[in-house]
């Protein structure tokens, strides 16, 4: 049996249903096909949502362990992980069932299964449960099929040993000892969790500098506050092997001078990058053009060179992130329907959930100095800040980067409690063009931690109250 379709969606991650969900509310008989069993993707389902859940849970723990420092006289605070991890998974079983709710809300037939193309109007889907064949017809076709982690050269994720950021979501003991490969957002978010529940971390970085293209004072100061945290860093390294051992693995590495050292460990995270996942897909059959990085290429509206297919997500170029691909996943909606869909790259934010938070969005210094556009710095630490202070919470500080002429707001990066929430303030601002005195005339409500970006829009001209 062919189910005719006007559109479908292969892949049901952030982008690909959320793409789909819009797609039948502009009245298009649209299908979802995802492989995995449940929806919501990497980030739902082995991503940003279990690796939150662990991170606020560890960051409990933490505080709790800590109380009587406050005046809070509490007994002998106890780790469950395996209770921990429960919590986590039903978060993730919660949101995936809602996801699954909202494509039968609006009307949108949803595949368990792997689908491909048999040729360009036909997806071929095999069945999860029953490994039955079903072929489907579609007009349009949109690919979020995401990214996958990747590893180094010859070293292979067992999920127990080495593993991806999916096995490190997974421990079922506190390993004694971690080796993270990679100081990028995912392995630190993930180096955080397991310092906090009393693991040992060591972070090896071939860079000199942690979180690669975010500010670089920003990096600075977050790398000072996590080696306070407990989390030893050493940068320059390049690993040139992992061997497992009788007790976990030796990773082997060489430093910029061309020493070498080994670190013994139980657990290493390989946190190095990762990259579309495009493999089953068939892109062959329909002669899909792909960039040097195996990405798929598209032009302004998300389409392929192939007129009716579009791609979106972690699959194009662009930052490998969850809202990113949402945003994506509306736009080419819009524009299959003959509307004007867009997305801004520019104010794109990027969140590193630890504690504190660091949040990023425009350009960076580096980037302003690389383009020769001169610009004004305003910045306003935690410090000074009442709503911080009064919950010894003050580590960071809020920095805005303004146009020199015309004070239009360029970027903001921002390390801090609840930086991930404050910055889309910012974005805001920034969406309408609005200049750093914009958002310092704006009342904030006091004590709150959005003082503290007032306060660095009123440094930008040099006028802050509070330092």
């Amino acid at each position: 049996m062919t189910n005719k379709f006007q559109a479908v969606v292969i892949g049901g991650g952030p982008g690909g249903y959320v793409c789909a969900i819009r797609l039948s509310q502009l009245g298009l008989k649209t299908a979802c096909i995802e492989s995995r069993g449940s929806l919501g993707g990497t980030c739902l389902n082995i991503g940003c949502i279990p690796s939150k859940s662990l991170l606020n849970l560890s960051e409990e723990f933490h505080k709790a362990k800590n109380l009587s420092n406050k005046g809070i006289e509490v007994g002998e605070i106890k780790l469950n992980l395996s209770k921990m991890m429960k919590n986590k998974d039903k978060a993730v079983t919660v949101l995936t069932k809602g996801v699954e709710f909202l494509l039968k809300k609006n009307k949108v037939t949803y595949f368990k299964g792997t689908g491909s193309f048999k040729s360009k109007n036909e997806i071929l889907i095999k069945e999860n449960e029953n490994k039955k064949e079903t072929l489907i017809k579609a007009d349009k076709i949109v690919i979020a099929t995401g990214s996958v982690p990747v590893s180094l050269p010859g070293i292979e994720f067992d999920e127990k040993i080495i593993v991806s950021s999916t096995g490190a979501l997974k421990f079922e003991h506190v390993p004694k000892k971690m080796v993270v490969v990679g100081g990028g957002y995912i392995g630190l978010e993930m180096g955080s969790v397991w310092s906090r529940l009393g693991t040992e971390v060591h972070v090896i970085e071939f860079l000199d500098h942690i979180t690669p293209g975010m500010d670089k004072e920003i990096s600075n100061e977050f790398m000072k506050i996590l080696k306070k945290q407990g989390i030893n860093f050493h940068m320059q390294h390049k690993v040139e092997q992992i061997k497992k051992s009788n007790s976990g693995a030796i990773v082997s590495t060489k430093d910029k001078e061309g020493n070498k050292k080994d670190f013994s460990t139980d657990i290493v995270l390989v946190s190095v990058g990762r990259k579309p996942n495009t493999s089953g897909l068939n892109l062959e059959n329909v002669g899909i053009e792909l960039d040097e990085k195996k990405r798929i290429k598209t032009d302004k509206h998300f389409k392929t060179n192939q007129e009716h297919i579009y791609a979106i997500g972690d699959v194009i170029a662009g930052p490998m992130l969850a809202h990113k691909a949402e945003d994506e996943g509306i736009a080419v909606a819009e524009n299959i329907v003959g509307q004007s869909g867009h997305v801004n790259y520019d104010t794109i934010p990027g969140v590193v959930y630890t504690t504190p938070e660091v949040a990023s969005i425009g350009k960076t210094e580096e980037q302003l100095k690389e383009l020769n556009i001169k610009y004004k710095i305003g910045k306003f630490s935690f410090m000074a800040n009442s709503r911080a202070k009064a919950i010894d919470d003050a580590e960071g500080f809020v920095k805005i980067l303004a146009d020199e002429k015309t004070d239009k707001v360029l970027g903001a990066h921002l390390i801090g409690p609840h930086a991930g929430e404050l910055i889309a303030e910012i974005g805001v601002a920034m969406e309408f063009g609005a200049s750093a005195e914009d958002i310092a005339r704006t009342c904030h409500a006091h004590p709150t931690f959005s003082e503290a970006v007032k306060e660095a829009a009123l440094s930008v001209d040099k006028r802050a109250i509070h330092s």
